[in-house]
């Protein structure tokens, strides 16, 4: 179960220098944002975790990944705290910011074809079907993503909740994109080797819970 109430953490993430605060004036300017932050040059690829909890796959990522800028997305503010106390005890890793705003806002803050890459790891699952269009994976989430993706670009979702999954893999294949890898039981397959697992597969996968992913790439239409 997500946090959602510790007291103050609005005030913290409201003065912290790594969280963007003014993320829809960015938009069409990221990596010269990220340019600026690192005291680098050049255009490195951009990766954003939509929804991205406590900030424990998205860390790694970035110490593994030194040349990609990466942004995690949270809605609720007390769950970004916990990323954000994660961070700094690394503060040297500047190629990671965080926005706290609702995934409902996203192309408000990226431009066409600025993103890399996404990841969408334990997604709230929406179950009632009045709410499938909430989810991240529905038409038209992918549709949003597959403007704000560049020409290489594309989409890892990790769940574990098998219905979720089943919608996601039907909503992909029905809206053209391509399904580059796909499994239902992530540990043990041969894209086991340098997975980065999150806070909630950790536990769902120790609950004995199989684990599915799937790796898309959008058609260009």
């Amino acid at each position: 179960m997500r946090l959602r109430n510790v007291p103050g953490s609005r005030e913290l993430i409201a003065i912290s220098p790594d969280v963007v605060h003014d993320e829809k004036s960015k938009k069409g300017h990221w990596k010269e944002f990220f340019n600026e932050r690192e005291g680098k040059t050049g255009s490195r690829p951009l990766h954003v975790e939509i929804g991205m909890g406590k900030g424990t796959f998205l860390m790694e990522m970035a110490r593994r990944n030194p040349e990609v800028d990466f942004i995690g997305i949270e809605k609720y503010s007390s769950v970004l705290l916990r990323a954000l106390e994660k961070h700094a005890e690394e503060p040297e890793l500047k190629n990671i910011v965080f926005v706290r705003m609702d995934a409902e806002e996203i192309e408000e803050v990226f431009a066409p074809g600025e993103i890399d890459y996404i990841y969408l790891n334990f997604s709230d699952p929406w179950p009632k079907d009045r709410h499938a269009k909430r989810r991240l994976t529905s038409d038209r989430f992918l549709d949003r993503y597959r403007v704000m993706l560049n020409g290489g670009g594309g989409v890892t979702f990790k769940t574990d909740n098998r219905d979720l999954f089943e919608f996601s893999v039907e909503s992909a294949v029905k809206n053209g994109w391509m399904v580059q890898e796909i499994s239902r039981d992530l540990h043990a397959s041969p894209y086991a080797e340098g997975n980065v697992m999150t806070e909630y597969e950790k536990k769902f996968s120790g609950l004995g819970n199989k684990i599915c992913m799937m790796k898309i790439l959008p058609s260009r239409i």
